[in-house]
């Protein structure tokens, strides 16, 4: 027998009373995670004086590696975005054999250490690898001590959250309204650009500030393929190493807060952005 509206007005109240211990449960696990990660960040914030941050910031070798992260973080994202939407898109669209092998190769540098990560380009991008010698003699490329490799080993670390945020995206995006526009005339370049890609940009922005935000923070391979110049992980590391933790500190402070300021407001952009496209 179906339930009155006022039966269900009463059982209301009474499912959520009955839900409340999981509830409570589920904030108590959270809450043990959240300050894992909030208690250490707190304390490196409030480690350095105000006049350690402000030489920190007068420091013009911090500066330098600031802007560098930032920098490089920036192209490694485009480098993410040129190749990768479009990897993401074939990978949601397409049906192939092997396509569950190329989804795994994708997210591989998600699982593999940075420091193995730092080796494997040394070996194909140094000065003797396989790909680094010839590109240096040939092209005058070098992959060692240039911003070319940052971003290389940026993107080696962080493109796989723009190739699995962008499936997502693609994914939700319905593929009979893309039949529909083309039944109406539209090329397929143009399906993609006005139908497809408005539609899964929330995903694909989502992405791209996920992998800027992983490689402004990436040290190791950084560190073995470049070393110099230094990113700002790689600066607060031989800040540690000469002048000790409260020098590291300061910088390290620094950094946390350009990279929260630069990942709050790519994340404001994204969401404006998503809703600016699906109202028109």
């Amino acid at each position: 027998m179906p339930m009155s509206a006022s039966d269900r007005r009463t059982a209301a109240p009474a499912s959520r009373l009955a839900s409340l211990p999981v509830y409570l449960v589920f904030w108590l696990l959270g809450t043990v995670l959240l300050a894992i990660v909030v208690l250490p960040l707190v304390r490196l914030a409030v480690e350095p004086s105000l006049a350690s941050l402000a030489a920190a910031a007068r420091d013009v070798e911090v500066r330098e590696a600031l802007w560098l992260s930032v920098l490089g973080a920036l192209l490694a994202a485009l480098v993410s975005a040129l190749l990768g939407v479009p990897l993401a898109y074939i990978l949601a669209r397409g049906r192939f054999r092997g396509r569950a092998i190329v989804a795994a190769i994708v997210d591989l540098p998600l699982s593999v250490p940075h420091t193995v990560a730092g080796i494997s380009l040394l070996m194909v991008f140094g000065r003797h690898g396989i790909i680094g010698e010839p590109a240096a003699t040939l092209l005058g490329l070098r992959f060692w001590a240039t911003l070319a490799g940052i971003v290389l080993a940026m993107v080696f670390v962080a493109a796989p959250y723009t190739v699995s945020s962008a499936r997502i995206g693609f994914e939700t995006v319905e593929p009979r309204l893309e039949m529909v526009a083309r039944t109406l005339g539209l090329g397929p370049w143009t399906v993609f650009r006005r139908i497809t890609l408005p539609l899964a940009w929330h995903g694909i922005a989502t992405g791209l500030t996920l992998t800027f935000a992983r490689a402004i923070s990436e040290f190791a391979a950084v560190a073995i393929l470049v070393y110099y110049p230094m990113t700002a992980p790689v600066k607060i590391y031989e800040l540690f190493l000469r002048f000790g933790l409260n020098e590291a500190a300061a910088a390290a402070v620094l950094l946390l807060a350009l990279s929260l300021a630069l990942f709050i407001l790519f994340r404001q952009f994204a969401s404006g952005a998503a809703v600016a496209r699906a109202g028109r």
